[in-house]
């Protein structure tokens, strides 16, 4: 990917986002998602269908004249017991009433046909009733638990084989966050889990494990040879893979999720409530959850993982000292070229300076003592004038010497001063 766009500048590591770096966040978000979840299922509970409990139900045309609570009481009357009345329209049956009960026998079930029909005037043939007995019910959860467990552990099998158990270990901790989340998101709307729920849930699954697998693969390339080349640390060189495969990820997820959304928004607000909206809703959710927990769970976790291992973390340690040591040297040669760009002072300047500076202590020193001793500097002052204008014709000033080198006194090359006169042996 060699483009100029942010997907280019992503892969090359030109701008990067740290999603590895900012873990506790993702676990923080995650963790209130999760408590909600587990808070929705603990009060609400989940509401199986009756493929799940068992029992009978009946559908019948529905009249605008009949109310929910009306079909409630004769229903309980007949010998139903506490029953879920439901109303749906599609454009192929209309609306409609749905009555469920629990498992009833075949007398009652009898019963209860007979008192829909002759209360609410419904022909024999418009009431449709349908009996689910408990021990199928049971089978189906049995077997979507057995489901379920041997995908988890067909999936440990082969991320350890293909790639190791970390990697592993953190897809299946994403793929549970996934799961929770969705099971939650039912709790909360309170729709009804079906057969089509759980098929729904195997293939959002496979959806989620397939986006992380793709983020793994990177990953693995990127962190290839890592500790002999010390280049970065583990979670430097995942966050990098991330970024690489983020706009990747994005646009698989839009791709699925648009299809789905309008399914669930627009066909089945059409269509009416049915197998149709229950297998749009668990797609719907556990994609949008996978498409997050690939990209904020899965990767950190196993970043975390890694950075357990002595030998990443010594490397960790290493890219750090070699950083700071960079810092330091960075620092430093700015210190040293402030310096050199800094002006500076003649030699003559400061010269002056310091003799003014020496000149100005030893005026300051002598002040004191030159106000005691005025009146014998002033006569001894006048003595010597007089002395120097009575010797002004004897005296000579004497020539200053002259600087001789050493080479000049070891080789004797000094040049003698103008006449001057040999002296005689």
């Amino acid at each position: 990917m060699a483009g100029g766009g942010i997907a280019g500048r992503l892969y090359r590591g030109d701008v990067s986002i740290k999603f590895v770096q900012r873990q506790r966040l993702w676990y923080a978000i995650s963790g209130a998602i999760l408590l909600i979840s587990v808070i929705a299922l603990l009060v609400r509970g989940l509401n199986f269908s009756q493929e799940f409990t068992g029992g009978s139900s009946f559908s019948f045309p529905n009249n605008p004249s009949v109310s929910q609570t009306a079909i409630s009481q004769v229903v309980t009357k007949a010998g139903g017991g506490d029953s879920i009345v439901q109303a749906s329209s599609s454009p192929l049956a209309g609306q409609q009433w749905t009555v469920q009960t629990e498992s009833l026998s075949a007398d009652g079930t009898t019963s209860v046909a007979k008192a829909l029909e002759q209360t609410f005037h419904i022909a024999t043939k418009d009431l449709q009733v349908n009996v689910v007995g408990a021990t199928w019910g049971s089978q189906i959860t049995s077997k979507a638990v057995e489901a379920l467990i041997i995908f988890l552990i067909v999936i440990v099998i082969y991320l350890s084989i293909a790639f190791e158990w970390r990697m592993a270990v953190a897809a299946i901790i994403a793929l549970l966050h996934d799961i929770l989340i969705t099971v939650g998101v039912y709790a909360l709307t309170g729709f009804s889990v079906s057969p089509t729920s759980v098929i729904g849930l195997l293939t959002i699954l496979g959806y989620s494990l397939y986006d992380t697998v793709v983020v793994f693969d990177k990953v693995r390339e990127n962190t290839a040879g890592l500790l002999t080349t010390q280049r970065s640390t583990y979670s430097d060189a995942a966050n990098l893979a991330l970024n690489q495969t983020l706009v990747r990820s994005i646009n698989t997820s839009l791709t699925a999720l648009l299809p789905v959304a309008s399914i669930l928004f627009v066909g089945a607000g059409l269509l009416g409530a049915g197998t149709l909206k229950v297998l749009s809703l668990v797609l719907f959710v556990g994609m949008l959850s996978g498409t997050y927990s690939s990209i904020f769970i899965a990767t950190p976790v196993l970043a975390d993982l890694k950075e357990r291992d002595p030998k990443y973390r010594d490397l960790a340690a290493k890219v750090q000292r070699r950083i700071a040591g960079g810092r330091r040297a960075a620092e430093t040669g700015s210190t040293t070229a402030a310096a050199a760009e800094a002006p500076a002072v003649p030699a003559s300047t400061a010269g002056k300076a310091a003799t003014a500076g020496k000149a100005a202590t030893v005026t300051a020193a002598a002040a004191p003592a030159a106000d005691d001793t005025a009146p014998d500097t002033a006569d001894a002052q006048d003595q010597d004038l007089d002395e120097a204008a009575e010797a002004d014709d004897d005296v000579t000033v004497p020539a200053a010497p002259r600087q001789v080198t050493r080479q000049q006194r070891v080789t004797g090359s000094a040049q003698r001063r103008p006449n001057a006169k040999k002296k005689r042996r």
